[in-house]
């Protein structure tokens, strides 16, 4: 793979070196601070018109990962991991948007009269449209897992996204709220040895048309 012609920061090089996880220690933990800090950095990634439209579930002990297991085709890193998200995301709903950017107004970053200005297209967009709601719900946990992923490398920690797991059966055991999707899994914890490096990618030719 071809690294980017521009001078590689750390940022840079904590995305180009990140694989996927198999591998974990088992014993290893992460305390509830490194779990707030991967979810607070999570929520610094972009919502829709400041939504902040997700929540995480953390799925750390030995109970929790025995109900999650089961519904999550056993997959090995929600058992050995030290954590596991159940990141959802909520299906966008225009009618929270003052109460999300009040700190905004009251911070001073944002005047009070634009809040309408946001709510009003937020309205329009997703009100009638429930299949937008969902998809903004699905964006937004990707996003914020996303980040969460890059955190996790950067704290010399792998992470391991996944898919496979019945919604439904998530939604009903972690008693998820009725407008929550669960968007995917995401493990977390100091891997061992016999993990992959990065896998090479497409060439950029095959994806990249610059018009």
């Amino acid at each position: 793979m071809t690294k980017p012609t521009t001078v590689t920061n750390a940022v840079i090089e904590c995305i180009l070196s990140r694989s996927a996880a198999k591998y974990y220690d088992p014993d290893a933990t992460l305390s509830d601070e490194q779990i707030r800090e991967l979810v607070q950095i999570g929520t610094s990634a972009p919502t829709s018109f400041h939504l902040q439209n997700w929540r995480f579930i953390a799925v750390r002990s030995r109970a929790a990962k025995a109900r999650l297991s089961p519904i999550a085709w056993n997959q090995p890193p929600i058992t050995e991991a030290a954590v596991t998200f159940i990141v959802c995301g909520q299906l966008a709903d225009s009618s929270v948007i003052p109460d999300r950017l009040a700190p905004l107004v009251e911070a001073g970053v944002m005047p009070e009269k634009m809040v309408p200005e946001w709510e009003i297209p937020a309205r329009n967009l997703y009100m009638e449209f429930p299949q937008r709601q969902r998809d903004e719900a699905v964006r937004t946990g990707t996003f914020g897992a996303a980040a969460m992923i890059y955190a996790a490398r950067s704290m010399g920690l792998g992470s391991t996204p996944m898919i496979g797991f019945d919604a439904d059966a998530v939604h009903s055991t972690f008693g998820l709220a009725a407008d929550e999707v669960p968007v995917l899994l995401l493990s977390v914890g100091v891997e061992r040895s016999g993990n992959w490096a990065q896998k090479p990618r497409r060439p950029i030719f095959e994806v990249l048309d610059i018009v």
